[in-house]
C-alpha cells in the first residue's frame, strides 16, 4: 500500500510539473524581428495597441495574436487592357508594399491576415487600365518610362487601406500577335527604306566621282593639246621614250623571252627555228 501511495504521488507530481511547463508555452508569445501582432480579444474585439519585437504574455484563449510582416513584400499583378488605338496589351506590374504599423487593428478588422490579395489587385489593375487607355500602342514602346512613372505615382501616393506602397514598375509588357506582326513589318520596311537610300547616296557618289574623273581627262588632254601647239612634238616624243622604256622593262623581267643578236637571229630563221 504504501508503494502504491507513492507510485501515485509521483504520478501526480509528475502531470503537476507538466501543466506547470506547458504554463510558459499557452501564456507567452514571441514576436520576430520584421513583424508586429495584434491580438484578438475574445471578449471585446481587436484591440488597438500593436505589439512589437519580443516576448509578450497572454490569457489562454482570451488572447489571440494575430502576427503580420511588416518588412517590404513584394506583389506581381498581371492584366490584360486596351489601349487608346483599342490593341490589346498584356501587362505586369511589381510592387513593393507593406502595412501601415499603426494601421494593423484596422486591417485585420476589415481586411484580414490575406489584405494584400484583396486589395492590391483592385488598386492596380484600376491605374493600369486607366493609363494604359490614355495612350496608343506605339507610345508605350517610345515612352515606356514616362509610362511606368505615371502608373508608380498614382498608386504609390495615396496611403490607401493602411497600405504602403514603396515602388512600383513595369516589368513585362507584350502585344497581340497582329500588332507585334505590323511592328516587325513596319522595321522591315525602314530597314528597306535605309538600304535604298544608302544604294542612292552611293551611287550619286559614284556619278560625282566619274564626272569628276572626266573633268580631270579633258582637263589633261587641253593641258597637252596646248603643250603641244606650243613646244611641237617634243612631249609626243618623251612620252613615247617612256613607253619603250617600260616595255622593255616588262620584257626583261619575263622568263619566256630571249633576246638574240641580229646575225643571230637571222641564222636561226634560216634554219626555221624561229619566227619574225
Amino acid at each position: 500500500m504504501a508503494a502504491a501511495n507513492a507510485a501515485n504521488m509521483a504520478a501526480r507530481g509528475g502531470f503537476g510539473l507538466a501543466a506547470l511547463a506547458a504554463v510558459p508555452a499557452m501564456c507567452l508569445y514571441d514576436v520576430d524581428g520584421g513583424q508586429r501582432a495584434v491580438v484578438l480579444n475574445m471578449l471585446s474585439g481587436v484591440e488597438d495597441k500593436v505589439r512589437g519585437e519580443g516576448t509578450h504574455f497572454r490569457v489562454p484563449w482570451l488572447h489571440q495574436p494575430k502576427i503580420y510582416t511588416v518588412r517590404l513584400r513584394p506583389k506581381l499583378i498581371q492584366t490584360t487592357t486596351g489601349t487608346k488605338d483599342l490593341q490589346m496589351v498584356s501587362i505586369h506590374c511589381r510592387m513593393l508594399f507593406k502595412p501601415q504599423i499603426e494601421g494593423l487593428p484596422t486591417i485585420h478588422k476589415t481586411l484580414g491576415l490575406d489584405y494584400d490579395d484583396r486589395v492590391l489587385p483592385s488598386i492596380a489593375n484600376e491605374v493600369l487600365k486607366s493609363t494604359i487607355a490614355q495612350y496608343n500602342a506605339e507610345q508605350l514602346l517610345k515612352e515606356r518610362e514616362q509610362v511606368s512613372r505615371e502608373i508608380r505615382e498614382a498608386i504609390v501616393a495615396p496611403a490607401q487601406f493602411n497600405i504602403l506602397m514603396d515602388d512600383v514598375s513595369i516589368t513585362h509588357l507584350t502585344y497581340g500577335k497582329e500588332f507585334a506582326t505590323a511592328i516587325e513589318e513596319k522595321q522591315v520596311a525602314e530597314q528597306d527604306a535605309e538600304r535604298q537610300k544608302f544604294i542612292v547616296a552611293r551611287s550619286e557618289q559614284e556619278r560625282q566621282a566619274t564626272v569628276i574623273r572626266s573633268e580631270g581627262e579633258a582637263e589633261a588632254a587641253k593641258l597637252i593639246s596646248e603643250a603641244l601647239k606650243t613646244h611641237g612634238s617634243g612631249l609626243i616624243e618623251v612620252r613615247r621614250i617612256d613607253a619603250a622604256k617600260e616595255i622593255a622593262d616588262a620584257l626583261a623581267k619575263s622568263p619566256n623571252v630571249m633576246y638574240l643578236p641580229s646575225g643571230q637571229q637571222m641564222l636561226l630563221n634560216a634554219a626555221g627555228g624561229g619566227s619574225r
